[in-house]
């Protein structure tokens, strides 16, 4: 074996060994960045649906009963008011109408004359435009029922619904049923209570 051989071959191992060694650093640098990427991705926590659910379940809210009483009793005194005021104004309206419809039976039975100012103020009374005529009547109802609502638009079921029990107790009242001008002024303010939702865009039935 010759000397050159053996020279040659130390060099061409000490020539791998090193490309070996400068090598080395490379693929450790490569394990870092791979290292460094998964402990990066480590820290993103995604919660479990049984995390989501038992956090959403901790949030829990405590019923102030002495709040819901004096709600609950609010909306009752406002219902009551307004079935008080239909009653006690469409039994008038029903007391003036018939008031000057006698009026009209005396006057064409020929037993007695009315001055022209008692016959042109019972003509006034129950005229459509009068103060108990169909349209001041179902105006003034709806503008109490409004009032009672404090300008929430929900609860213009609630007074219909009102306005409905104050003109039946009006016919117990009365003692049947009330005169035609009261029911014309009954289908005003339905209609009234229909635009009211309308205008705040809520659905009226049919």
């Amino acid at each position: 074996m010759s000397v050159n051989g053996v020279t040659g071959s130390g060099n061409t191992y000490s020539t791998y060994a090193a490309s070996a060694k400068t090598a080395e650093p490379k693929t450790e640098v490569k394990n870092e960045t791979t290292s460094t990427a998964a402990e990066t991705t480590g820290v993103v926590y995604e919660p479990s649906e049984e995390a989501k659910t038992a956090t959403t379940a901790k949030k829990t809210y405590k019923t102030d009963a002495n709040l819901v009483a004096k709600l609950k009793a609010d909306a009752e005194a406002r219902t009551a008011q307004l079935q008080s005021l239909v009653e006690k104004m469409l039994t008038k309206q029903g007391q003036t109408y018939n008031t000057a419809n006698d009026i009209w039976s005396i006057l064409s039975s020929g037993d007695f004359t009315v001055d022209a100012a008692t016959k042109a103020q019972a003509q006034a009374d129950i005229a459509d435009d009068g103060y108990w005529g169909v349209s001041q009547t179902s105006q003034r109802i709806l503008d109490f029922a409004t009032a009672l609502t404090g300008g929430d638009p929900d609860k213009i079921e609630e007074m219909r619904a009102a306005f409905k029990k104050g003109y039946e107790q009006a016919e117990k009242t009365w003692g049947g049923n009330l005169p035609d001008i009261s029911k014309r002024t009954y289908d005003a303010v339905l209609q009234g209570f229909d635009d009211l939702a309308k205008e705040a865009g809520l659905d009226v039935e049919d």
